[in-house]
């Protein structure tokens, strides 16, 4: 049965302000010049976007849909409405890929459960960016998310991921707010074992780039700038 349904397009943005054909393929521009609707966590840098890598297309035809915090449960279920009437939409990330640490997965599912056709497309994603330039183990490892804000529950939950990656070998990744790098980077210290490596990556693939896996050891000597710096955090225990 012949499907006339639009597509779903994933679209990848870039991690911070660097040109978005410096880290995506010319593919991504194409499919955005071809899409007048789009699903965005935020308006504001979501038509920055388009705008940077489609400099030509009419701000004025693009039609949004925001996916906030904010955004009413039962109006989100209309989001691919459009799809379902043989329009293609975009969804887009604030940085990154969309849906993988990002509200879009709901809409992801939404299209898959009214059998819309969802099309993935390349760009960066500072998890895999961060464990391909680890060094630790990238046949097993696992997206943590956020960690607990309380003290003593982050710092159980740290321990936690330290005793799960030495017992199956799994590295073992997560995220911070980046004003609270810091904070995150002296219990890491105090909480693991000194043999345990960790790394960290800041500000990946901009012209601040900052990667580096020592043993927590060997951190102790070191003192980063992690400071408001959009950051990856991965630790592995052998």
């Amino acid at each position: 049965m012949e499907n006339n349904k639009g597509v779903l397009y994933l679209i990848p943005t870039t991690l911070g302000d660097n040109e978005p054909l410096e880290v995506m393929p010319i593919s991504v521009k194409k499919t955005v010049e071809q899409l007048d609707y789009f699903i965005v966590e935020n308006e504001k840098t979501a038509r920055k976007f388009i705008k940077r890598i489609t400099p030509k297309k009419s701000q004025s035809s693009l039609v949004i849909f925001k996916l906030d915090k904010y955004a009413d449960a039962l109006e989100i279920q209309t989001y691919l409405d459009s799809c379902d009437k043989g329009i293609s939409m975009g969804l887009l990330s604030e940085a990154g890929m969309p849906a993988i640490a990002d509200p879009g997965a709901e809409i992801v599912k939404l299209a898959h459960q009214k059998n819309i056709k969802v099309v993935p497309l390349v760009g960066p994603s500072s998890i895999l960016l961060a464990m391909m330039a680890s060094g630790f183990n990238g046949q097993n490892f696992a997206f943590n998310g956020y960690l607990p804000i309380d003290n003593s529950e982050r710092k159980k939950a740290i321990k936690n991921l330290e005793k799960l990656s030495k017992e199956k070998g799994q590295s073992q990744i997560f995220i911070e707010t980046p004003y609270r790098n810091e904070k995150m980077f002296n219990d890491l210290k105090s909480s693991l074992t000194p043999s345990t490596k960790l790394c960290i990556a800041c500000d990946i693939t901009l012209k601040d780039e900052y990667i580096k896996s020592l043993t927590i050891q060997e951190w102790k000597n070191e003192n980063p700038d992690l400071y408001k710096r959009p950051a990856i955090f991965i630790i592995h225990k052998e």
